[in-house]
């Protein structure tokens, strides 16, 4: 299923379904609607003359808003494809030699995707916080939503990474990817906190 070309109400249907689809593609979603609102804050700046000594910066902030958008549409396919593979190695039968080699290999896999969509949804949150402060006054109030949008899909993507790391065989590797999530939580969490924050000064 090419989620994203399906309608809203087919992807929620999906997603409430026991079919395997993993929850990382929703955080994706979640992340790239995020930065399309922070995107919309600088499309309603460019162009504007009383914008104009920030219009240059507008227009890099909206071409690269442009590419993470795309970015996280990408992750809402796959991490499909990425979980795949973890739902059939639960299936390999217990006593096969190289079931603990296959699902630890897959469970990592597994971890990939959503570990990229909280790097995206964090660079996402640096752009948002220029939108905020610099981006049009009449549009603040989407820079604000966009940055609660990629909160909520970080911490989203987040517990995909640990209740895969929680099963891991190989813990060094685990706490290293507990380390770099936890790490991403903690700075960006309050960054966009902050541009809430910030923005709802404004009313």
């Amino acid at each position: 299923m090419e989620f994203t070309k399906r309608s809203c109400e087919e992807f929620v249907e999906v997603l409430a379904s026991n079919a395997p689809v993993p929850g990382g593609g929703a955080a994706a979603l979640v992340g790239a609607i995020g930065t399309a609102l922070g995107n919309m804050v600088g499309s309603l700046t460019v162009g504007k003359k009383k914008y104009a000594d920030v219009e240059a910066e507008m227009q890099a902030l909206k071409a690269r808003s442009d590419g993470l958008q795309r970015k996280l549409l990408d992750l809402v396919a796959q991490d499909a494809v990425c979980f795949e593979p973890l739902s059939k190695a639960y299936g390999i039968p217990k006593d096969d030699p190289n079931r603990d080699r296959i699902l630890e290999e897959a469970t990592l896999t597994a971890c990939s995707v959503p570990m990229e969509i909280m790097e995206t949804c964090c660079e996402a949150l640096d752009v948002i916080a220029v939108f905020a402060e610099k981006g049009s006054r009449l549009a603040v109030s989407d820079a604000g939503c966009g940055a609660v949008c990629c909160k909520a899909a970080l911490q989203s993507a987040s517990l995909n990474v640990f209740i895969n790391t929680k099963s891991m065989k190989d813990r060094q590797k685990a706490e290293e990817l507990n380390r770099k999530a936890n790490a991403m939580l903690e700075q960006y969490c309050a960054k966009a906190d902050a541009i809430f924050a910030a923005v709802r000064a404004n009313f």
